[in-house]
């Protein structure tokens, strides 16, 4: 056996460090053989991606690249967590909601999370919820010194926390063996509501119950920005001026700038884009640490996060696809570092989630916590170039947007005047482009839909506080168009029919009549495809068959257009076909057909079109 010596060498010391230019040289190559003739910067854009904010996603990323000095896990500036032991010792928090009126059902729901895997309760309480008198019969049988509780109570902020307090009372809680976030968040309630409510009263508040040491009593809300279309930068920067419009309201009142930080809670949205949801909430400890740094109270600047799985990215068409989402956001929030994960229910879109969806949210983080032991590593996303660099670019774009909003006057101004209102409507109005262009496809609904599932069918929820900023959903365009097809298919037994007219051989036609298939789908319009391919001499037949509702897609390879998509298109036209679309480049076999379908079209906006022409109701 030969024996290495130990002189300090590396193994790979004879094999020269590859350098950027080689790997672009190597880039340019691959792209020569698509058809694409870049070099040097020009190659590494084209595998480039943009994201909002203007932050772009690069190919490579390299050593020299990372971002500043991200210090320790528990130091300042809390980039790689507000702990040194993260969630090391024991897990996040696994917090989960319930929304209900009846304090008996919440109860039910209550003791069966705590007894599987929930280590925390969010309860809706309020206008949205229970009654704060009924705070009492929804908590009985909850231990309270061992299950934090957190409140969404909206404008009853002070009636459902002093509730709760005199419960603790009650039960003989000593207060520092309470957990809670009493969640007054008069900004948040405006931004949801346009209701404005008094900040003095919320200081007042956490001036009450600054004795206690683990109850907060004010939280930071992004979620109305989130649902409203914002960006994670928006989404940042918004929850930044809103903490600092609470820092001033609680100093104000009395309170030391550490005590006012300890005050606080703040809540973000973990989306399937799991590099992103990572990066905002590492972002977020880094920002809210510079705050603290600015208000003369480093320590205390280490922020306490809530995260909960984004309602925006919930389908209510296939919403069995929404547990593989809100598992992806979950472990992107345990990575990122939250303090607190709240797993949204797959049908929470549809009412009132039953027992199981509530079973598989739990589930999910115990899965992830017990099975994948994803807490057992400290800041796993620590040091990937890549987690790094976005980190530190979101940061800045956040911070710009932060001090746009207190150059307005800060987020009560910003709220009042609309300029959070229209930067978000903005931000939308573009994100509805890659939607509505599959550019941002949606499983199960712009993607793949399922025409002939069973609809999933809950208990309606108590209606959501609207009058402020809007709620949005990515499936909401698509929805509406799938709404137009039940309505007709409850008046007419059938849904609207398209026929797809493939041309040869399945290996010509099969990827443009999949694509063809699924986009008409989206629409809630029905592909017949059968036979599977046609001829001129047999086309007329086959779509007189088909039932089509006027409408045919010639499906096949740009050489067949060019040999049978006239006769084809004829034969159609003579069995009825009154409008024919082709699956390809705009302006292949022009003078048969009347319109094209071709990835990255506006498939919205063609499949209302083909629903209008149809006859199909609003």
């Amino acid at each position: 056996m030969t024996v290495l010596p130990d002189d300090g060498l590396s193994l790979a010391a004879e094999f020269p460090d590859a350098t950027h230019e080689q790997w672009q040289r190597l880039v340019e190559g691959v792209l020569r053989k698509s058809g694409k003739e870049v070099s040097g910067e020009a190659a590494e854009d084209a595998l480039s991606t943009k994201l909002e904010d203007g932050l772009t996603t690069r190919p490579l990323y390299t050593a020299p690249e990372t971002a500043p000095d991200t210090g320790f896990p528990g130091f300042a500036p809390f980039v790689r967590g507000g702990r040194p032991e993260g969630s090391a010792a024991s897990g996040w928090d696994v917090r989960q909601r319930i929304a209900g009126t009846d304090p008996v059902r919440v109860n039910d729901a209550a003791l069966a999370d705590l007894e599987n895997g929930t280590t925390s309760l969010w309860l809706a309480v309020g206008d949205a919820g229970l009654p704060a008198e009924g705070l009492g019969r929804a908590l009985e049988g909850v231990y309270l010194d061992l299950a934090p509780v957190s409140l969404d109570p909206g404008a009853q902020f002070t009636d459902a926390a002093r509730a709760l307090l005199a419960l603790y009372a009650e039960r003989a809680v000593a207060p520092e063996a309470a957990h809670a976030s009493l969640g007054a968040d008069p900004l948040g309630h405006e931004a949801r509501t346009g209701e404005a409510l008094d900040l003095a009263e919320a200081a007042a508040l956490a001036v009450e119950t600054a004795a206690w040491p683990h109850v907060r009593a004010l939280t930071v809300d992004a979620l109305p920005y989130h649902e409203a279309g914002g960006s994670a930068a928006e989404e940042l920067g918004l929850s930044l001026a809103t903490g600092v419009a609470y820092l001033r309201a609680l100093t104000e009142a009395g309170l030391t700038a550490e005590a006012a930080f300890g005050e606080l809670e703040f809540r973000y949205a973990a989306t399937a884009d799991q590099f992103l949801t990572i990066a905002k909430l590492r972002a977020a400890r880094r920002l809210w640490a510079r705050i603290a740094e600015a208000c003369g109270a480093p320590g205390a600047g280490a922020q306490r996060q809530h995260a909960v799985t984004s309602p925006v990215m919930m389908t209510r068409r296939d919403p069995w696809v929404n547990m593989l989402r809100t598992t992806v956001a979950c472990m992107a929030a345990g990575v990122g570092g939250a303090d607190a994960v709240t797993v949204l229910p797959f049908d929470q879109e549809l009412g009132l989630p039953d027992a199981f969806a509530r079973r598989i949210s739990r589930n999910t983080s115990t899965i992830l916590l017990e099975e994948s032991h994803l807490a057992r590593v400290i800041d796993p996303a620590g040091g990937s170039y890549y987690v790094e660099q976005l980190t530190d670019e979101l940061a800045h774009a956040a911070w710009e947007f932060f001090q746009t909003v207190e150059k307005a006057g800060g987020q009560a101004a910003a709220l009042r005047s609309g300029l959070v209102a229209d930067r978000l409507a903005a931000t939308w109005a573009a994100r509805s482009k890659k939607l509505a262009t599959r550019r941002e496809p949606v499983t199960g609904v712009s993607e793949f839909p399922h025409l002939s599932e069973k609809p999933v069918v809950r208990e309606p929820a108590p209606a959501p506080l609207t009058g402020g900023l809007p709620r949005v959903r990515r499936d909401e365009a698509y929805e509406a168009l799938r709404a137009r097809s039940d309505v007709h298919l409850a008046a007419t037994g059938a849904r609207p029919t398209v026929f797809l007219a493939a041309l040869g051989p399945a290996a010509a036609h099969t990827a443009r009549a999949t694509f063809a298939s699924n986009l008409f789908q989206a629409g809630g319009i029905t592909p017949v495809h059968d036979p599977v391919s046609v001829t001129p001499e047999t086309a007329a037949a086959a779509y007189a068959a088909s039932g089509a509702d006027g409408m045919a897609v010639l499906c096949s390879s740009d050489a067949l257009y060019e040999e049978q998509a006239e006769a084809v298109a004829a034969a159609l036209r003579s069995a009825g076909a009154t409008t024919l679309f082709l699956a390809g480049k705009p302006g292949t076999a022009a003078a048969a057909v009347d319109e094209y379908v071709f990835a990255g079209c506006d498939a919205v906006a063609v499949l209302s079109s083909v629903l209008d022409r149809m006859g199909v109701a609003q």
